[in-house]
């Protein structure tokens, strides 16, 4: 595991690694499904003489085809792709697709900033190289985390200081670890086992497994309610699944008017949401929204009330 101060970041500093492992002529292969921090890094490699193929999202959908996926990985060294779009929010079988590009010989980076939120997965069981995600999105302090396969990692040349070449979890920290911060993530398991304990859960290693479970049917249970609303709207597109079971609970409308504006028109109603494009261009401009209206998103995590949903629900009645 490395920490880093931004999922961003250690993306950037592992591309850089991944650059002087790949040879000019070598392909990667990525997604237009990403948010730009897990897809710019890797475009870069171009600049390097790097093949970047696109596996790339239906345009009404919003999803990866599995099908799709092999041609694409036919001769590459890496496969990009995230476990949940930031705006699309359907969640990707990351277990498939590791599977998929372990058969082809292919590494595999995964973006988790986007489902991490939603309850942390068992990195060792899912089959992927590299998973990243951000501490601050997961009731932590602002910290970016990298897992890490070892023989991966130490393949990979060193980004850190030269007498920390040996050390896994030093080699990709450039400046050094801030370790007040790295201590303090320590709560994110403490949050994670209060959460397996107060539902009767278990304590330990086994806790986080537990709180995901918690936490997902407790977010389906809510989100269901709401994606069956905007669905119904004739003046709402919604990006990605309708159904709450294969999606997390961040969703992004495409709407009529300016986004941004229906935000602020929410916010009287005591409804805090977004509107842009969430640096989620490519996605948004494959699935052909008008980016100069953007798109309206809308998220919650595990401890929002039926309430809340009520509430937003009520007031997008009165704005739409």
């Amino acid at each position: 595991m490395s920490f880093g101060p931004s999922t961003t970041q250690n993306t950037y500093v592992l591309a850089q690694a991944v650059r002087g492992w790949l040879q000019p002529g070598d392909a990667i292969v990525v997604t237009n499904q990403d948010h730009e921090a897990n897809s710019g890094p890797w475009r870069r490699l171009a600049e390097a003489g790097i093949t970047v193929r696109e596996w790339t999202i239906d345009p009404e959908s919003g999803e990866l085809d599995l099908e799709d996926l092999p041609a694409l990985l036919d001769g590459a060294k890496l496969l990009c792709f995230p476990h949940c779009s930031n705006v699309v929010g359907a969640i990707n079988d990351v277990a498939a697709i590791s599977a998929i590009a372990k058969a082809h010989g292919v590494r595999t980076c995964v973006d988790g900033v986007s489902y991490a939120p939603h309850g942390f997965v068992d990195v060792g069981a899912m089959g992927y190289d590299v998973y990243l995600f951000s501490a601050y999105k997961t009731y932590g302090p602002h910290q970016g985390i990298m897992v890490i396969r070892k023989d991966f990692g130490m393949a990979l040349p060193n980004q850190g200081h030269f007498f920390n070449e040996d050390s896994l979890y030093k080699r990709f920290t450039p400046a050094g670890p801030d370790h007040a911060q790295v201590a303090a993530s320590a709560g994110m398991a403490d949050y994670m086992e209060a959460l397996s304990t107060h539902h009767g859960g278990p304590i330990g290693a086994a806790a986080a497994g537990h709180a995901h479970g918690l936490m997902r049917s407790a977010e389906v249970t809510l989100l269901q309610p709401l994606l069956d609303y905007v669905a119904a709207k004739n003046s709402v597109r919604v990006i990605g699944p309708t159904d709450a079971t294969r999606r997390a609970p961040t969703v992004a409308l495409a709407v009529q008017d300016n986004a941004e504006d229906l935000a602020g028109k929410l916010a009287p109603h005591g409804i805090m949401a977004g509107g842009g494009d969430f640096y989620a261009i490519r996605p948004l401009t494959a699935m052909g929204v008008d980016m100069a209206k953007g798109v309206l998103r809308l998220s919650f995590t595990h401890y929002t009330q039926r309430a809340e949903i009520d509430q937003l629900i009520d007031a997008l009645d009165q704005t739409l």
